[in-house]
Order: C-alpha cells, then sequence, then structure tokens
C-alpha cells in the first residue's frame, strides 16, 4: 500500500539530542512506508517580545505552507483522539488524490491565531502543554503508530 508523502512543518531544529534521536527513530521507521518531507523553519528572534516572535514564526509557517497540503495544527486545545482515531484520520485524508497531509507544530511559545485559522484540522497530542521538542516526538511516534494500525503490523496495543 503506497500512501502519499506526509509533511511536517516545524519551528526550529531538535536540539535536545535524546528528543533528536526519539524523533529520528520514529521517522526511520515511518520512512519504510512513507515518503516523510521535514520543512524546519528558523526561530524568531529570541531578543524580540514573544508575541512578536510568534508572529515572525507564524508568517514563516504560513510561507512554508502549499496549496496541496491539507493543514494539520498540533495544538492542545485540539480535538482529541485515540491512537485508532488518529490511524482513520490519516487514512481519511491520504486518500485525496489531490491532497498532501501536513503536520504543523510551532515553537516554544505555541502558534498565533492566523496558523490555526489557516488549518483544516486542529488536533491535540494531549491537553498538557508539551516542550514542543517533546511534541515532535510524540507526533512522529503516533504518525508511526497510525501507520502500523493502518497496514495492521504489530505494534499497537
Amino acid at each position: 500500500m503506497a500512501l502519499k508523502p506526509l509533511r511536517i512543518v516545524a519551528i526550529g531544529k531538535i536540539r535536545t539530542p535524546f528528543w533528536k534521536d526519539a524523533a529520528e527513530h520514529y521517522l526511520a521507521r515511518l520512512r519504510h512506508w512513507r515518503d516523510v518531507q521535514e520543512c524546519l523553519l528558523r526561530d524568531g528572534d529570541a531578543s524580540l517580545p514573544v508575541p512578536d516572535r510568534n508572529a515572525v514564526e507564524g508568517r514563516r509557517i504560513l510561507d512554508a505552507l502549499a496549496p496541496q497540503d491539507v493543514v494539520v495544527v498540533m495544538d492542545e486545545r485540539g480535538k482529541r483522539l485515540t491512537s485508532p482515531q488518529f490511524a482513520d484520520f490519516l487514512r481519511n485524508i491520504s486518500e485525496n488524490a489531490a491532497a498532501r497531509p501536513c503536520f504543523v507544530i510551532g515553537g516554544p511559545f505555541g502558534l498565533v491565531p492566523e496558523v490555526r485559522a489557516a488549518a483544516r484540522h486542529v488536533i491535540s497530542l494531549g491537553p498538557m502543554t508539551l516542550p514542543h521538542e517533546l511534541a515532535r516526538v510524540l507526533l512522529c511516534e503516533q504518525l508511526y503508530r497510525a501507520e502500523c494500525i493502518i497496514r495492521r503490523v504489530p505494534y499497537h496495543h
């Protein structure tokens, strides 16, 4: 079953070694089945006030989105899904021949409303606030888990 590529648009590189290793681990597993394109955008200037920094990062995210992207913003205020529900969601958005699933994760101070407004879907990785590096790891793991569920590979319990 060949499925179209997935895209992850995120602010900043993962700098913490164990988060970086974990994300790479799940991305490598996921890439056995799908091309995963990462678009890592530069952080806003740390000397800027948080609202200005978020605005800069938000503009970079919006500029990186392509017309064929089905934008899925990861935000703690988003819809909560179980892993099987997330797998169904991924399967459904992957079936559209003209679209590409595109998952967006903001920087350390979250996302501006304009980015959430540009999303077709807003999904939560959980109700707690997570460090954005950990959120990236969780997204990669859940994408891998979803692929395993879709393909009936024994990983999900």
